[in-house]
């Protein structure tokens, strides 16, 4: 059996999410041990992408920090957790470097001491310490590489993590914008939540219109003027009303269609950074896509962004030199077979090169 083979075959069997554990300790391991990964520094390449130097807000040497968090607890789907470990074999760290970057590999041991010995419900929301912990924890770590200059690049794991990834952002930048690229608004409260999964809720936690003792550490530092959407497909009833009583702006898949993606993305900037000077923190779930180009993920909804629509996002975030964090969530290997697992994954990574400066020509 080959070492990546053995690899996958060790996370498979690796123990879930239960009342006493946290992060998947052995997917942790197996990830901060990735054959080929022993070093947490990487060799760069003394080319550089024409755009890295534009990245006004990343120090100089540009060096991004890819942090993986291999997290499931703010959703039911087991898998999603071994979503990191995926891309990093799959070469995303070498990638990375190949643009120009210096990368900095954040080894997953900190996650892995993450426990709650006793976690019921509160209420309808589900898990709330261990997400609370795990997403407080990641904040942390995404402040940390922000105060020291890098781009934090934040591989989950379940978007219920974009409690921990923007607050870190903000942290350092209290004026950043955020722009959302998923399916799901992510913003159901805890009096609108059908399921009580905390991973449709993160949006809301940041913005400070719902509340729990567990999150009090989340400050609602994130403006309603500050946060749009791109990709929407699947909201909650009770989203719309939060998305139109504050005024949020959102661009579904009907204004896609309509204007394009290259106008979509324009207006999107104009919205929440009219005059190009704010750091933008891009989290962007793979259901955003459509399905016949990520289908491994958790929730997936037809009639999703093409593959170019995806990358023109992260394209032209790139181009304003203004991204400072990125997040790419919710790949779930354990869904589909491998051929839809090995084609989620590249789309990922490619997504991931786009933001960082990665040109077509």
């Amino acid at each position: 059996m080959s070492t990546s083979s053995t690899t996958r075959s060790l996370i498979a069997a690796s123990s879930r999410i239960s009342g006493s554990v946290g992060i998947q300790g052995r997917s942790a391991r197996i990830l901060h041990n990735a054959p080929g990964f022993t070093s947490r520094f990487y060799a760069t390449f003394p080319e550089e992408s024409r755009l890295l130097s534009q990245y006004k807000f990343i120090k100089d040497p540009k060096t991004v920090a890819i942090i993986g968090c291999p997290f499931s607890g703010g959703q039911p789907r087991a898998g999603v957790d071994q979503g990191p470990i995926h891309l990093v074999e799959a070469g995303i760290i070498d990638q990375v470097s190949t643009l120009g970057w210096k990368t900095h590999f954040e080894g997953h041991h900190q996650f892995e001491n993450i426990h709650v010995e006793h976690d019921p419900p509160q209420g309808i929301l589900k898990r709330p310490k261990l997400v609370s912990a795990v997403c407080k924890s990641l904040s942390e770590v995404v402040g940390k590489h922000v105060h020291n200059g890098a781009l934090p690049v934040t591989l989950g794991g379940d978007h219920s993590l974009a409690m921990g990834t923007i607050s870190g952002t903000l942290s350092k930048h209290p004026d950043a914008v955020v722009i959302w690229v998923d399916a799901h608004a992510d913003i159901n409260t805890i009096e609108t939540t059908p399921t009580g999964n905390i991973h449709g809720m993160p949006a809301a936690f940041l913005l400070g219109l719902t509340s729990a003792p567990e999150f009090a550490w989340v400050k609602p530092i994130l403006k309603t003027n500050s946060l749009v959407y791109i990709g929407l497909r699947d909201i909650d009833p009770g989203e719309k009303k939060i998305l139109k009583q504050n005024g949020i702006t959102a661009f579904s898949m009907h204004e896609v269609d309509k204007y394009g993606i290259g106008e979509v993305v324009n207006r999107a900037l104009d919205a929440v950074n009219p005059y190009r000077d704010r750091p933008i923190h891009l989290t962007f779930d793979v259901d955003a896509l459509d399905p016949d180009v990520a289908p491994s993920t958790g929730t997936p909804v037809r009639g999703g962004l093409s593959f170019r629509e995806g990358h023109y996002i992260c394209e032209a975030i790139a181009e304003t030199g203004l991204l400072a964090a990125l997040d790419l969530m919710e790949v779930n290997p354990s869904l589909m077979a491998e051929f839809d697992v090995q084609k989620t994954v590249s789309v990922g990574c490619s997504l991931v090169r786009s933001a960082l400066g990665e040109t077509l020509l």
